[in-house]
């Protein structure tokens, strides 16, 4: 025993150094805010209002699967905002947080009331998923330290799809995503369950989030195999408990690729028997099954016109195969346009989609991107928008940043949003806003949705950008409730994610607010639009004039040369214009028009006068050159806030907003030099000249573009 003493003496030493390092790691690395908890940190509040010192319990009036979420998140959240355990129980016996059905309460079926009676606080609504978003709202309110002695909060959903898109693939890969891969562990499923599911789940129900497209509309027909609806399926079990449903996108050729069919003709019966059995199939599989989402006859994609069939045929032959489950819906999307070098694309889903207005199902609704190009940093309202009184339209944004710089710039999408819900449309005259178009309340559509493609992946902070988080936040936010504005969301995501410190909070907020502008003024100031890279869409390409289509290069959307800059949209030239109501189009007529859309309607003289006082030139460089130097705002903003913020976050942010001023000079160069290729004109005075020549900049671009 003797010889063996000192051996298992270091030994131990040596296990118990191995465990002291393990706990050192781990208790620092708890410390240190990596951006996983998102929104729903709970971390301890330092002063705790009375009312929520005296809880001891949380009363559920049943132990389902929706309210036994509901009561563990309450009981989770509270133990760590205060310190207290709350127990879950069926009745009151002294001061709890209540749930309570109540269906004259007067909310739709996903709203719900919060209240305080005596020294309960009291979250009601008609369904358990109204009272599921009520146990969240009554913890923002809380996590926001807003006064809960007179609580009295009533909210209901505007629209009733709250969607993400996510453009996932089952290779592992996402289409635009800058956060790493998919969420989606689809070799392991359906036998392994990753918990950051629920995590997921648990961040959407938050913020009113209730269905999510799981795959790419490039779509793999492989996604409606046995296999993979199995895959489906288990992920919908996650989801359910917290209101959500899955919805696939669907290769339209399936019928052909996976079943084996000489055709997918919308129109023949065996297609139709075909998409008949499948969906019936997928409904044995996932009873609350969401539907269908189609990318047909768009950049390669097949779809029904590969027949001579419409758009509304192709919807038809997936709306009856629907028919049987009246939850069911098809999402189609507008997003279609042709290679014409002598067209303008701006016009292109509206000249498809005006005149099947009144032609789609009931069950069918027309899935319409914010803008009529393509997600740019700034673009005007969709003309569809207004323009289909027959037939309800999804909204759809982009949180996934594109072409707003990637997973590196800061750019809050909320002011972007708000611009496109609050713009007037004067479909049935003054205050005829896209927002109203899209809940039903200008056309009376009965079917009501928004989607937003999503910007998350496997990145440990969910969205590459620790600040992306902002704009998933604010796109549930406003899916939920689009009379929200951009710096009340802004604020609430800062407290609930980042500080409660309100000089912080303000700095913060004052960044926010101001990103996406800076944005727009170093990449696509006064109009200008899809300039950037090739392919990637990363970086600054205003010269390219030879791409695989005409409406992939710079040189048809600039239309810049030495007499002017702009792409002429009005009656005398492509007249996309006109498709707006009269006052849409006198409010951008050249006489009027704001200078943010200035050339995405009109080609304009290199000597155009501006509002500032510049022509066009100059304001063009003082745009580029204000760009560049709000982002080195952003940089001592953020510097700023420094002891306030974790210190890990912290670091992130500071680094991404040092590569973003890079870029943005870089933007700021290369557009400006190459513009005044075409200008003849000096770079005004009191601005700084480039340090690189244009050569030098074409360089740096055509490095991104090597595949």
């Amino acid at each position: 025993m003797a010889f063996f003493y000192p051996f298992r003496k270091s030994i131990i030493f040596q296990r118990l150094s191995q465990l002291l390092f393990v706990v050192l790691l781990f208790s620092t690395s708890t410390r240190a805010d990596d951006g996983y908890r998102l929104w729903l940190k709970y971390d301890r509040l330092t002063k705790v209002q009375p009312i929520l010192q005296n809880l001891q319990g949380i009363i559920t009036p049943s132990d389902s699967p929706i309210l036994k979420v509901a009561a563990e998140e309450l009981q989770t959240a509270i133990k760590g905002l205060t310190g207290k355990t709350l127990a879950i129980q069926k009745t009151a016996n002294s001061a709890s947080i209540i749930l309570k059905i109540n269906p004259s309460e007067g909310v739709n079926n996903e709203g719900y009331h919060l209240s305080r009676s005596l020294g309960n606080l009291v979250i009601s609504a008609q369904t358990e998923v109204g009272l599921l978003y009520g146990s969240f709202a009554l913890l923002r309110e809380i996590q926001t330290l807003q006064p809960l002695e007179k609580l009295n909060v009533t909210s209901s959903p505007k629209v009733q799809h709250r969607l993400l898109n996510h453009w996932d693939n089952n290779n592992g890969s996402i289409e635009r995503g800058y956060a790493g891969s998919t969420l989606w562990h689809w070799f392991d499923l359906p036998d392994v369950i990753d918990p950051r599911y629920r995590d997921y789940a648990r961040a959407n129900a938050s913020i009113g989030i209730n269905g999510t497209v799981l795959n790419n509309v490039n779509a793999s027909a492989r996604f409606l195999t046995p296999e993979y609806l199995k895959k489906v399926a288990a992920l919908a079990d996650v989801f359910r408990p917290y209101g959500i449903k899955v919805y696939l996108s669907v290769f339209f050729a399936a019928p052909k690729t996976l079943g084996g069919l000489k055709t997918s003709d919308p129109l023949d019966p065996e297609v139709k028997r075909w998409w008949a059995e499948k969906t019936k199939e997928i409904y044995t599989l996932i009873p609350d099954f969401g539907g269908y989402l189609v990318k047909a006859n768009s950049e390669g994609e097949p779809g029904p016109q590969d027949y001579n069939r419409t758009h509304a045929d192709g919807a038809r032959m997936l709306s009856e195969a629907l028919m049987p489950y009246p939850q069911g819906v098809v999402m189609w999307r507008s997003f279609v346009y042709k290679a014409d070098p002598n067209g303008d694309r701006f016009k292109e889903g509206y000249e498809e989609f005006k005149p099947l207005d009144g032609k789609f199902d009931p069950n069918v609704l027309v899935q319409v991107k914010n803008g009529p190009i393509d997600f740019q940093p700034r673009e005007p309202f969709h003309p569809l928008f207004g323009a289909m009184p027959q037939t309800p339209l999804v909204m759809e944004f982009q949180l996934t940043q594109e072409y707003l710089g990637f997973a590196t710039h800061l750019a809050y999408m909320a002011p972007l949003f708000k611009e496109c819900l609050d713009s007037d449309t004067y479909a049935k005259g003054k205050g005829s806003t896209v927002a109203k178009v899209i809940d039903g309340s200008v056309h009376g559509y009965q079917k009501t949705g928004m989607a937003g493609v999503a910007n998350t992946g496997s990145d440990r902070n969910w969205t590459g950008h620790p600040m992306g988080q902002a704009n998933w936040y604010a796109f549930g936010r406003l899916a939920w409730n689009y009379s929200l504005s951009s710096d009340k969301i802004a604020e609430e995501w800062i407290r609930l994610t980042l500080t409660n410190d309100n000089k912080a909070v303000s700095t913060i907020q004052d960044m926010m607010l101001h990103s996406r502008e800076t944005l727009v003024n170093y990449m696509t100031p006064l109009g200008l639009h899809h300039i950037m890279g090739n392919s990637l869409h990363y970086g600054p390409n205003p010269w390219l004039a030879k791409n695989a289509r005409p409406d992939w290069t710079s040189v048809y959307y600039h239309k810049a040369d030495e007499k002017g800059i702009g792409f002429d949209r009005t009656e005398s030239s492509s007249k996309a214009l006109g498709l707006y109501a009269p006052e849409v189009q006198k409010q951008w007529s050249l006489a009027a028009c704001p200078p943010e859309y200035l050339l995405w309607f009109h080609h304009v003289p290199w000597t155009h006068p501006m509002p500032s006082g510049r022509i066009l030139w100059d304001e063009l460089c003082h745009r580029y050159y204000e760009g560049v130097a709000g982002v080195a705002r952003l940089q001592l903003q953020w510097d700023s806030v420094k002891s306030q913020i974790d210190p890990e976050l912290f670091t992130n942010v500071k680094g991404r907003l040092s590569i973003q001023h890079r870029e943005a000079l870089w933007w700021r160069d290369a557009c400006v030099l190459y513009f005044q290729t075409l200008s003849k004109r000096p770079i005004p005075e009191g601005l700084e000249k480039p340090t690189r020549t244009l050569e030098e900049v074409k360089k740096l671009v055509d490095v991104y573009q090597i595949r």
